[in-house]
């Protein structure tokens, strides 16, 4: 989890799951797999192993373009933020355009704070995969860290659409609408998600930091008795 503006923000940068980042097609007539013994290596989640043997199909196969991108996916789950970036770039230059490559390579971004490479890398995501949450949940963090709000509305209400009983996409969403000074709304998300997902702490965290905030919790409840009006 992370915090923003003294409001919790209980979402995670994710990072796909293998089974979707290592064996998804590259396109064309490209094998599904780079290399059997180096994906093996990745699936078990032997990264040292990954990354040695994903190296090596690398250097002999240098326009492998799959190669690079599981190199890159393991030297990110090994902490090696500069190397999965350059490898997804590699994957990227030699033509491979999934979607989650864009997805990885944007969060990889955030993770350094190159905001702008990021959102780049993300709106690419949103329109390789638009039907993916995850691609509109990520952009729609790079997003509210530049402080495009709008835009991080947009795309946050877009993740929920696709995926409406995602509690971080929702508890993001109320975060988003406390910055731009929407209150009663996300006041009206947290109250609705407390009550749906009662063991979601965040949503009861930024409740509670939106309702002390400067004294103003009885404003805050009649803001939202209003806001739910208007929703009946």
């Amino acid at each position: 989890m992370s915090t923003r503006n003294g409001i919790s923000f209980g979402t995670a940068i994710l990072l796909l799951s293998l089974g979707i980042a290592c064996f998804v097609g590259a396109g064309g007539g490209e094998r599904l797999f780079c290399d059997l013994g180096a994906d093996y290596a990745l699936g078990v989640e032997d990264y040292s192993e990954a990354i040695r043997l994903h190296a090596e199909v690398v250097r002999k196969h240098p326009d492998k373009a799959l190669a690079h991108y599981h190199l890159g996916f393991a030297q990110g789950m090994a902490g090696n933020r500069t190397a999965e970036i350059s490898e997804y770039q590699r994957a990227a230059a030699l033509g491979l355009k999934n979607w989650d490559l864009f997805l990885n390579l944007g969060l990889a971004q955030l993770e350094i704070g190159d905001l702008d490479a990021a959102t780049d890398s993300l709106r690419r995501a949103v329109l390789l995969g638009g039907n993916h949450f995850e691609s509109h949940f990520d952009l729609a963090l790079a997003y509210e860290r530049r402080g495009l709000l709008t835009d991080a509305e947009r795309e946050m209400l877009a993740s929920i659409q696709l995926n409406p009983g995602e509690p971080d996409a929702r508890n993001s969403l109320g975060v988003i609408y406390a910055q731009e000074g929407k209150t009663g709304r996300a006041s009206l998300v947290w109250r609705e998600l407390v009550r749906e997902v009662p063991d979601y702490q965040p949503a009861r965290t930024n409740l509670a930091l939106l309702g002390s905030q400067n004294g103003i919790r009885s404003a805050l409840v009649g803001s939202w008795e209003e806001e739910r009006g208007k929703n009946e």
